[in-house]
């Protein structure tokens, strides 16, 4: 099929409808619900992208084996410039959305590139787990399919394993010639309810005895079993444009999957029951360089985004004058300048892999994976300050209609250098969105915990050190001090005791 339009995209999501529901109704047509329309919209115009003569060679490739175009996060990489033109490609789909939108169809595009290189690891299992996921990476490329996937079990009781929680945590309970049945349920699934397929896969959190929870598996989000409990959308439909022109358009909505005797075929299914080769996952196949290395960029646009409303909210009020604002600025500005070297050095220390491909370096990656919890959450909290108390009393755009308003609107809400007050109020309402509303608190809340726990990420950049430059700088610094008792000091001491008995 190759490349698909926006509105092949629409239409494959109409052709299939899914079990969703949300706020205690079955969705019908998720194209056109508002609790999701606006992500649909968002996603059609990703793939359009590909359609346009200015854009298309920048955001896909001709597969060689198929002469088709795919999108360019599946095209394995030969080269650090590869990488390069891989991340031109995250860049020009995460502008559309300012960066906003963290699972948009490419992150899983790269997830499966990484499960691609990595078949060997797949084959520790069978021979024919290997053969799946290459079938099913090609599958997915070629039809330019959107994935989305859920890793989290139910948060219910995190001192158990899925074994003592088994009624609850997804795990095969049948076996057959054709395939096997799950039950159970994942959290969370980003944009879930819109997207084409689901894959299964795990952090490294099984033991033994939790063999029948260690799955990697994919299915139609259609499949017959398979219901997704949507979360209450930040949406409203009295919302306008001009009050809310973020969260109108760019909410990620997540759902609970809840799996009732799925059946999936044998050729669906990339792990079964390896407790060691899932939990191994993350380690052994690189996924974490590849999708660090889309997150990232798309990270970049979204700290690009946020600190450039700061600094322009600032100057709307010169508020920038002040050197405590300049501070803050400064510091947000550091954050984003730290991310530009961190791309640009994971691709030029590119590694191999074992199938003659390159893949970005990590660490640069995760050392931005591990500050971005703390750093986008400090760009909302400043911005939050420097807007102060004038985010909590913004007219709405309907107050701009009512002629009765427009002189008190035209003076008190200018802003400084005679910015109009339309525009003032419009820069101060999209902040807002931003910084305050529930879209831009979940945007938060997603920065801190997508890549997963922040406090295991730190504790594992420890752990896995490998800067031996460190360990040799100490030691080298220690040679200076010298040995206590090494020649120099024992002559010395023979020399003053010598002197006491002269002196004596």
């Amino acid at each position: 099929m190759g490349i698909r339009t926006g509105k092949q995209f629409i239409e494959g999501l109409k052709n299939r409808p899914r079990d969703v529901w949300v706020r205690g109704e079955r969705v019908e047509d998720v194209t056109t619900h508002p609790a999701f329309k606006g992500a649909v919209e968002q996603l059609a115009a990703l793939y359009d992208t590909q359609h346009d003569p200015e854009l298309q060679d920048k955001v896909t490739y001709v597969v060689p084996e198929t002469g088709e175009r795919a999108g360019l996060a599946f095209m394995p990489a030969k080269s650090a410039a590869d990488l390069r033109k891989r991340r031109e490609a995250y860049r020009i789909w995460a502008e559309t959305n300012f960066g906003l939108m963290g699972r948009s169809p490419d992150f899983m595009n790269v997830t499966l590139l990484a499960f691609w290189e990595a078949r060997h690891d797949f084959a520790k299992g069978g021979q024919q787990f290997a053969d799946n996921i290459v079938k099913y990476y090609e599958y997915i490329r070629d039809n330019d399919l959107f994935l989305s996937h859920a890793l989290i079990t139910p948060q219910n009781d995190r001192s158990k394993q899925s074994s003592e929680q088994a009624s609850m945590h997804l795990r095969v309970v049948k076996e057959t010639d054709d395939g096997i049945y799950v039950s159970g349920a994942r959290m969370i699934a980003t944009l879930g309810p819109v997207s084409d397929e689901m894959i299964m896969y795990n952090l490294p959190q099984f033991k033994a005895g939790d063999e029948d929870h260690a799955l990697i598996f994919a299915v139609p989000t259609d499949v017959k079993g398979m219901r997704q409990i949507s979360r209450d959308p930040y949406f409203v439909d009295a919302h306008e444009n001009y009050d809310h022109p973020l969260s109108t358009r760019f909410e990620e909505n997540d759902s609970l999957l809840i799996f009732d005797n799925v059946f999936v075929p044998w050729d669906r299914v990339f792990c079964y029951k390896q407790v060691e080769l899932s939990n191994q996952l993350y380690s052994h196949t690189g996924l974490r360089n590849h999708t660090a290395h889309q997150t990232n960029t798309r990270a970049l646009i979204k700290m690009q985004f946020s600190v450039g409303l700061a600094v322009a909210v600032a100057k709307s009020i010169k508020a920038d004058q002040f050197l405590h604002v300049q501070q803050m600025l400064g510091e947000l500005l550091g954050y984003i300048e730290h991310i530009k070297s961190a791309l640009v050095r994971s691709e030029y220390e590119s590694e191999p892999t074992e199938v003659g491909t390159v893949r970005p370096s990590l660490a640069p990656l995760q050392a931005i994976r591990t500050m971005l919890p703390y750093a986008y959450p400090r760009v909302i909290e400043v911005l939050q300050t420097i807007g102060a108390g004038g985010f909590m009393l913004m007219p709405s755009g309907a107050d701009f209609r009512a002629p009765e308003l427009s002189d008190d609107l035209a003076l008190y809400y200018q802003g400084a250098g005679g910015m109009p007050s339309v525009e003032r109020v419009k820069l101060f309402k999209l902040a807002w969105d931003l910084a305050g509303e529930a879209f831009g608190q979940r945007l938060v809340q997603y920065e801190r915990y997508y890549a997963g726990d922040p406090v295991r990420n730190l504790a594992m950049n420890y752990l896995s050190n490998r800067n031996p430059d460190m360990q040799r700088l100490v030691d080298k610094a220690l040679t200076l001090a010298g040995d206590p008792n090494g020649p120099v000091h024992v002559a010395e001491k023979a020399t003053n005791e010598l002197a006491t008995e002269v002196n004596s």
